[in-house]
C-alpha cells in the first residue's frame, strides 16, 4: 500500500453519510405522519387535580351541616366539583345525594356546606372532567 496515495486520494465518505441521513429523515417523517393518521394526540385526557379537604366534625347527629374546607392543593373549577354520598337515618333508610358546589373556583382556605344532619353516612368530594371522560374522588368522610 502506498502511504502517499492514501493522503492524496480525493474520495470521501459522503455517500454513506447521505444514506444514513436519508434513512433518519424517512423514519422521523413516518413517525410524525403516523401520529396524525392514528389520532394519537387526541387521546389526552384532562387530569384530576390534587387537593386535600377537611370536614368540620365527624359527629353530625345534632342536626348541623357539614362544613368541608379545601385545605391544600390545586384550585378547582366548581363546575367540575361535587359533594356526593349516602346519609343513613335512625330507621336505616339511605338517602343518596349529589350536589354541585357554588362559585367559580375553590381554592385553599375556602369551604362549602353539605346538609348531613343524620346518625351516620358518607360524604365524598368528587371531581369530574368537563367532557365526562374521567372522574376522581378527592376526599371521603365517614361519620
Amino acid at each position: 500500500m502506498n502511504i502517499k496515495k492514501v493522503f492524496t486520494e480525493d474520495r470521501a465518505v459522503s455517500p454513506v453519510i447521505g444514506v444514513i441521513l436519508m434513512v433518519a429523515i424517512t423514519v422521523i417523517l413516518a413517525a410524525v405522519i403516523g401520529t396524525f393518521v392514528l389520532n394519537l394526540g387526541q387521546e389526552v385526557q384532562q387530569s384530576s387535580p390534587q387537593a386535600t379537604f377537611d370536614i368540620n366534625s365527624t359527629d353530625l347527629t345534632d342536626g348541623s351541616n357539614a362544613t368541608i374546607t379545601h385545605t391544600n392543593g390545586d384550585s378547582i373549577e366548581t363546575a367540575n366539583l361535587y359533594a356526593n354520598g349516602d346519609i343513613y337515618n335512625s330507621s336505616n333508610s339511605v338517602t343518596s345525594f349529589k350536589r354541585s358546589i357554588s362559585g367559580d373556583t375553590m381554592s385553599a382556605g375556602e369551604s362549602f356546606e353539605v346538609e348531613a344532619n343524620s346518625d351516620s353516612g358518607t360524604i365524598s368530594v368528587t371531581w369530574e372532567a368537563t367532557d365526562g371522560s374521567s372522574s376522581a374522588t378527592l376526599q371521603t368522610f365517614d361519620y
